[in-house]
């Protein structure tokens, strides 16, 4: 009895019309009573806008402001909470799947595409990923510009963060003069808008946390950047032609390139999600798996080519099927290290499909290097 009543709760009909509709769906009476209760209840734990969620996310958000660091949120969930654990789980489980000639690659890493899949289905992605960097990383880096997927809707392209990041093996620190550099470039948007986005996003949690692993005591910084440039994913067009957006990928871009070898750029960023569990019908066959490897390494061709526009035309252009989660941070990092024809060397690193045992749904992803 309850769905039908739940599904009702959408801000623009009464407790009474609801008893009503219900109780004509279901056949029998649901008293007004009934779903007063329930709304009640439902408003009390927040699960409905209303005064208390509004007070409640004020709270929130206020103390997410004021507290200096930001928390490991997924921390003892998505991978492990204890210091000693994680770092054996890094190295054995990640770093230790990928042997010391795949990790070579020639001169320093100045970008990186890794995966924001949960660190236990996407531990060799991870490995082949921070394996490279740590045979790649210059001496003298010690900036990470960190872009990442916004899963949570923004209203604006990018969102900043000043907090230092909690991991379990220590925080790591922001770099507040360079984020405020580029605060200051933001021409007709405010990059602090959704920063309460940062709270909980996990696509720049999991880079941090291996960055610590890998740098262990060594000093250096971040610079979190949320990527979501949703306008210009649904509507198609090239964020380029927008002048605020080209604008702060160009602060990013001079910021690298005034310190050569100190600044290196990441992106945590996923690729296609298929199945039943991302809204389609059936699993991918063997075919159709053979064919989204195929559509994804297309993409990917783009990308080790620093061909930005290129990577955004060919992922726009079915991304209701693919569902690339990860265009926002991958374009953002390939307008930063260079562009078509010049400019780093890319490299594909790893590609994987990982597939849910349950429904066959698939998230792939890829670790792909940029080396100057």
């Amino acid at each position: 009895m309850l769905v039908p009543v739940v599904v009702r709760f959408n801000g623009a009909v009464t407790c009474e019309e609801i008893a009503r509709e219900a109780s004509a769906e279901i056949g029998h009476m649901v008293p007004v009573a009934v779903v007063v209760d329930l709304a009640l209840e439902l408003e009390r734990g927040l699960f409905l806008q209303g005064a208390a969620f509004r007070a409640a996310r004020v709270r929130v958000e206020r103390e997410f402001d004021a507290a200096p660091i930001r928390p490991a949120s997924h921390a003892g969930g998505a991978y492990h909470s204890e210091a000693r654990a994680l770092e054996r789980y890094i190295d054995e489980r990640c770093l230790g799947c990928v042997n010391g000639a795949a990790a070579s690659r020639p001169g320093s890493m100045v970008g990186l595409v890794a995966p924001h899949i949960d660190p236990w289905r996407g531990a060799v992605g991870y490995g082949h990923a921070y394996a490279a960097l740590r045979t790649a990383l210059a001496p003298e880096a010690d900036t990470f510009v960190v872009f990442g997927t916004s899963h949570a809707p923004m209203r604006e392209p990018f969102a900043l963060c000043r907090k230092a990041f909690g991991t379990p093996l220590g925080p790591v620190e922001a770099d507040g003069d360079r984020i405020d550099a580029l605060a200051a470039l933001a021409d007709g948007f405010d990059p602090y808008a959704d920063r309460f986005n940062h709270k909980r996003e996990h696509s720049l949690e999991f880079q941090v946390v291996f960055l610590k692993h890998l740098l262990k005591d060594r000093p250096f910084r971040i610079v979190p950047i949320l990527a979501g440039l949703g306008a210009h994913q649904a509507d198609r067009k090239a964020p380029d032609a927008d002048a605020g957006v080209a604008r702060f990928v160009d602060g990013v871009r001079a910021m690298v390139e005034a310190d050569p070898g100190r600044v290196v750029v990441v992106a945590g960023a996923d690729l296609a999600h298929v199945g039943p569990r991302f809204g389609d019908p059936d699993a991918y066959d063997s075919d159709g798996r053979v064919r989204l490897e195929q559509a994804d390494r297309t993409s990917l061709d783009h990308a080790v080519t620093l061909d930005a526009d290129g990577f955004w035309a060919h992922v726009v252009a079915d991304l209701d099927e693919r569902r690339v989660c990860g265009l926002a941070p991958i374009w953002s990092l390939l307008r930063v290290v260079g562009s078509k024809g010049r400019g780093p060397v890319g490299r594909v690193l790893h590609y994987e499909q990982t597939v849910d045992e349950a429904d066959g749904s698939i998230v792939s992803h890829a670790a792909v290097g940029f080396y100057g």
